[in-house]
């Protein structure tokens, strides 16, 4: 039987097993990747393999392969290419550490695992439907453990400008229909107001974004509407929902506020978006 080889656990070599579970149309499109060969002893035991291994290169395709595997995962419409960098759920799927760690608890599969195959076989490309399953596992599993459900459900209920890419060409379904339902549709009898469409209001230090489209007087209303519930906030709230308008990142938000962390933030955006619809339903 082989002897497990040792290795610092902070080189690129840890993230391996996870090129060999990328299903082979995946892994085609990644030169560095496509370099790997398919004996795990062909790569650490030669220099010039451990060097591409090392690579920014390396780091770079493997990250973007695996976040193609787990992104379909989390729930959200389109694909990762629709959203960016500063989508929070395009961040989870590029999280390489935890999918590495998370892989392995449900499958056992790691650099040690690879050298109890045998020296003559090389590892071959798996299912992609089983890839497919076993990613839907492993990305449910690290929800699970790390409790990202209640902000991922937030994320989802309140997206913002910021998250979606935009390219006046080629303008993606999932950005259009994020605008039609945030920017561009609104009841004459005000049912619905989405608090991320306000602008700062300088004589009464609270938002509003006039529809040109809607009706003059239904403008008043909707104004007067929003004015008041902003007046019943705390100044703390309003400028987090001001920051957010200007496209500040929930990380960046809690930093400028004092919060630990942007889990703080979320959570008083949730509480602003539920005092909102309790304030609109009183109303009605």
């Amino acid at each position: 039987m082989p002897t497990p080889m040792s290795f610092s656990y902070d080189t690129n070599l840890r993230y391996l097993p996870m090129v060999y579970l990328l299903p082979e149309d995946i892994i085609s499109k990644y030169p560095t990747l496509r370099k790997i060969p398919r004996w795990v002893r062909e790569v650490v035991y030669d220099e010039n393999m451990l060097e591409v291994v090392e690579s920014e290169q390396f780091l770079d395709e493997i990250m973007d392969a695996v976040s193609a595997l787990t992104f379909p995962h989390f729930g959200f419409r389109g694909w990762k290419e629709h959203y960016t960098g500063y989508c929070p759920v395009w961040k989870l799927s590029y999280s390489l550490p935890i999918w590495a760690r998370v892989l392995n608890d449900e499958i056992q599969w790691d650099l040690q695992a690879m050298f109890f195959i045998p020296i003559d076989s090389p590892i071959p490309f798996f299912n992609s439907d089983y890839i497919v399953d076993l990613m839907s596992r492993v990305v449910k599993r690290a929800i699970d453990e790390e409790n990202w459900q209640p902000i991922l459900d937030v994320i989802k209920e309140m997206p913002c400008d910021e998250d979606f890419v935009y390219s006046e060409k080629n303008k993606s379904w999932v950005r259009s229909d994020f605008e039609r339902r945030w920017y561009h549709t609104r009841s004459k009898k005000v049912k619905t107001i989405s608090l991320d469409e306000c602008l700062e209001d300088d004589e009464h230090g609270v938002f509003y974004v006039e529809d040109k489209s809607a009706h003059y007087e239904d403008n008043v209303i909707v104004k007067d509407f929003t004015q008041r519930f902003m007046a019943r906030l705390s100044d703390k709230d309003l400028m987090i929902l001001e920051l957010r308008y200007m496209g500040f990142t929930y990380k960046e938000i809690a930093e400028r506020l004092g919060y630990t962390n942007h889990s703080g933030v979320i959570k008083r955006i949730t509480a602003i978006r539920k005092e909102f619809e309790n304030y609109e339903n009183a109303r009605q």
